[in-house]
């Protein structure tokens, strides 16, 4: 038996806003997995939402950086692995609503659904106050990240970090491929493969769009090729 979730008053608490609108914040933490009503359509508006308030702050604190820096430094802030950083901190995982699948393989602790719900949650409040409002809370997720961040080469997205550590081994380019595209236009869910040379099998990665299914999908391939990389060091 499924433990009652916390109030949704604690998470508006942490999150720094207070829904008008009780069921789109309920969609909004509902996963594909465990209803027709899930948060993807919401996913899709708040990732747009979260990309103009990221670049706009930092457009604004660097004026002389070029477009190639300005771009690495926000895809660090909004790449999945950091909005589920800041998911935890917000202990999001216990509002989720899961199918039992995904509850039972601790989909509540998954950066992808953690980070997705993030997303989603931000949709829902666009969609019932304004952009301004958004961008104080926003701003207020990434406060530290965004006073301490700094242009330089270490703002990689898991695509370059992938392809440089193949190159750095003197082996082939990842492969990436959709494997299927569910549901209709602005509600769809893709899943990509990524087929690299040092793994026996493919690896999948799903997300509402390709650049973010293939992200998720070379993050996973190079965790795999680190983890065999130390494996055969200690061996």
């Amino acid at each position: 038996m499924s433990l009652p979730k916390p109030p949704l008053r604690d998470l508006e608490k942490a999150f720094g806003y207070t829904f008008q609108d009780a069921e789109r914040c309920e969609q909004a933490l509902t996963h594909r997995s465990a209803s027709a009503q899930h948060n993807e359509r919401l996913e899709f508006l708040g990732d747009s939402v979260l990309g103009i308030i990221v670049s706009e702050a930092l457009f604004e604190k660097f004026p002389k950086i070029d477009e190639g820096d300005l771009s690495r430094m926000r895809a660090t802030l909004v790449c999945g692995r950091n909005l589920a950083k800041i998911a935890q901190r917000f202990e999001l995982g216990k509002y989720l609503v899961l199918g039992p699948g995904e509850m039972k393989s601790g989909g509540h602790r998954r950066e992808s659904i953690l980070a997705d719900a993030m997303e989603a949650l931000l949709g829902a409040m666009y969609l019932e106050s304004d952009l301004q409002t958004c961008r104080k809370v926003v701003l207020s997720w990434f406060a530290e990240q965004l006073k301490n961040i700094q242009p330089g080469a270490g703002h990689k997205d898991p695509k370059t970090r992938l392809q440089e550590f193949l190159q750095a081994k003197q082996k082939q380019l990842p492969v990436y491929d959709v494997v299927t595209i569910q549901g209709q236009a602005h509600n769809q869910r893709f899943t990509v493969s990524c087929t690299v040379e040092l793994l026996a099998e493919p690896v999948l990665g799903s997300g509402t769009s390709r650049r973010k299914a293939e992200q998720q999908a070379a993050a996973q391939t190079l965790t795999l090729l680190q983890e065999q990389q130390e494996t055969n060091h200690v061996g």
